[in-house]
């Protein structure tokens, strides 16, 4: 962006083309965050965060308030192989001190996960996002799209006092879901929680935390087509994770999805174990 003649700003090449050059990149944004004046922000593959997870590092070591988008999440990135799935990722930079992971469910937490990005000033932003087409969620009966601000937040509840709980983020969120309305035909009571960011989660008060999540509800399922590391915290030693902890497979989106168990089928499934129905 340059001064244009009478003291407007000319927009004109305000995106830079960096090309294939993660590592680069990640330099050039935080000293751009260094500089100050301008917010700025990278997108790539998330498996492609490897090659600039030092200046990322960085980032979060130094607080600088750099936003990545980082798209393709998981196995359903389909034939691109194992290659290009990231399996360990989230679970890495939900290690990282002062990285703030958002990992949105439809296109309303999206905008919602920007609107925390760009007031979260202290240190790096994460947006993950899938490369498969998502439903929007019909929000006129499910809860509202800014409980992301809190990181986590009930998307529907039963009548009466839940009996278990499932926990989702990202794509696997419709898929939660879809076995929560399956599990609810058959009498089980069910909340779905949507959960796009611990790091924002964990920031909430006990009261909040215990409202979302009560401890008296030890029938949970964790549900993230990623590592199922450090998921035990919100499952508990009575709930399961329904993670990937192996390398994926070359194939299409929905055939790996459901290969691997991110289908409302083994959810159901899984649950009824749970419960001894």
């Amino acid at each position: 962006m340059q001064g244009a003649p009478g003291g407007e700003w000319n927009y004109a090449g305000a995106n830079l083309a960096f090309g294939v050059r993660e590592h680069a990149m990640g330099g050039i944004l935080n000293g751009i965050a260094a500089h100050g004046g301008v917010i700025p922000f990278g997108a790539t593959f998330l498996i492609f965060s490897d090659y600039m997870r030092p200046a990322m590092r960085l980032a979060a070591l130094t607080e600088l308030p750099v936003k990545y988008v980082l798209t393709h999440d998981s196995v359903a990135l389909g034939e691109d192989g194992p290659t290009h799935q990231p399996i360990e990722h989230l679970a890495s930079f939900r290690a990282m001190p002062n990285m703030t992971l958002i990992r949105p469910a439809d296109a309303n937490e999206v905008a919602e996960g920007w609107k925390v990005a760009m007031t979260r000033n202290h240190g790096p932003v994460m947006l993950v996002m899938t490369r498969q087409k998502l439903p929007v969620l019909n929000r006129s009966d499910l809860g509202q799209a800014d409980g992301l601000g809190k990181g986590a937040y009930i998307l529907s509840d039963p009548d009466g006092k839940p009996e278990l709980l499932l926990i989702a983020t990202g794509s696997e969120v419709h898929v939660a879901l879809e076995a929560g309305e399956k599990l609810s035909a058959e009498g089980i009571r069910v909340r779905v929680v949507s959960m796009p960011s611990w790091e924002l989660f964990e920031e909430q008060t006990e009261e909040y935390r215990n409202q979302i999540l009560p401890p008296e509800i030890s029938s949970r399922i964790a549900i993230e087509a990623a590592s199922s590391l450090g998921w035990e915290r919100y499952v508990g030693p009575s709930g399961r994770i329904i993670g990937i902890d192996h390398f994926g497979a070359s194939a299409p989106g929905e055939i790996n999805m459901g290969k691997f168990g991110f289908s409302a089928e083994n959810v159901v499934a899984q649950a009824r174990e749970i419960l001894g129905r």
